[in-house]
């Protein structure tokens, strides 16, 4: 039953583990969607700046004028910048034509960001297509989630590899922990429960917990009663669970570097090679296989 598949446990062929004998990884996206919820990006990472946190900022670059200080800013205190869409205007997938001359933007976008990372918009998908951004991961799936526009989920809680023309690889990290959106705007839950049992879900499988939080849902001065806004220590009970539950336990870094680990590291590209996976949209995904 949602947000738990339990056919996501698998662990891949070959699987080893994390480094350092980390029980399992916590991975913290946000997804900047307007100008307002770039305003709250600093508040927001101060916050995890003060937990022991690092996470990556996902702007979107041409609809709205994405900051180059806070670019900066970010990058120098440890996060990461990556590239959410285009325009977020739910028009990237239209064709495999638009797809391709969007593409060029988007790739213009990911050279002067010094992003190697990717996310679309209302986490739409064809994982042949994102093949032609100069990407190291994309971040546009997940294990499971129905509430989505395109609900079809990828079925395993672990990062895994996508083959491309190129014969580069890129890494496809799945959101496994629910949307704050889905969470608090949508269902208006009244606590991180369904956080807490689905990242304890994951921890024992030694999975991969990640987590979409957009600071433009977020309230950081107090509750305000019908608005689109949900308060931030709903985010920091969910650090804190993680924090005093296992520590020393989990893995926590910016996605751009769980990615490059994976694919600087022979075991995990050796495993299931030659051996396709599941098939989604008819697109064949192996774990970690090429």
């Amino acid at each position: 039953m949602w947000p738990i598949d339990p056919a996501g446990l698998r662990p891949p062929e070959g699987w080893r583990g994390w480094p350092d004998g980390k029980k399992f990884a916590f991975i913290l996206t946000h997804d900047v969607e307007t100008l307002g919820g770039q305003e709250k990006v600093k508040e927001l990472a101060g916050i995890e700046i003060d937990l022991g946190f690092r996470s990556s900022f996902n702007f979107v670059p041409e609809r709205y004028a994405v900051s180059t200080e806070l670019r900066a800013w970010l990058r120098d205190h440890g996060f990461e910048v990556g590239v959410h869409d285009l325009n977020h205007d739910g028009n990237l997938y239209s064709s495999k034509k638009a797809f391709a001359k969007r593409s060029v933007r988007i790739n213009e976008y990911l050279h002067e960001w010094r992003a190697t990372g990717f996310r679309s918009g209302a986490m739409f998908h064809n994982l042949e297509w994102i093949g032609m951004l100069n990407i190291d991961y994309d971040g546009s799936t997940f294990d499971t989630d129905p509430f989505e526009p395109q609900p079809d989920g990828v079925g395993t809680i672990f990062p895994f590899c996508i083959k491309r023309d190129s014969g580069n690889p890129y890494v496809e990290l799945p959101y496994t922990l629910a949307q704050d959106f889905t969470l608090f705007i949508l269902f208006r839950e009244k606590s991180i429960e369904v956080w807490k049992t689905k990242l304890d879900w994951i921890a024992n499988a030694g999975g991969m917990a990640l987590v979409n939080v957009h600071p433009d849902y977020i309230d950081f001065r107090g509750p305000r009663v019908g608005r689109e806004l949900y308060h931030v220590q709903k985010y920091g009970q969910l650090l804190d669970y993680c924090n005093e539950k296992y520590k020393g336990k989990f893995w926590n870094v910016i996605p751009g570097q769980l990615a490059r680990h994976i694919l600087t590291h022979p075991v995990y590209l050796a495993s299931n090679q030659n051996k396709p996976g599941k098939i989604t949209n008819g697109i064949i995904k192996t774990r970690f296989g090429l």
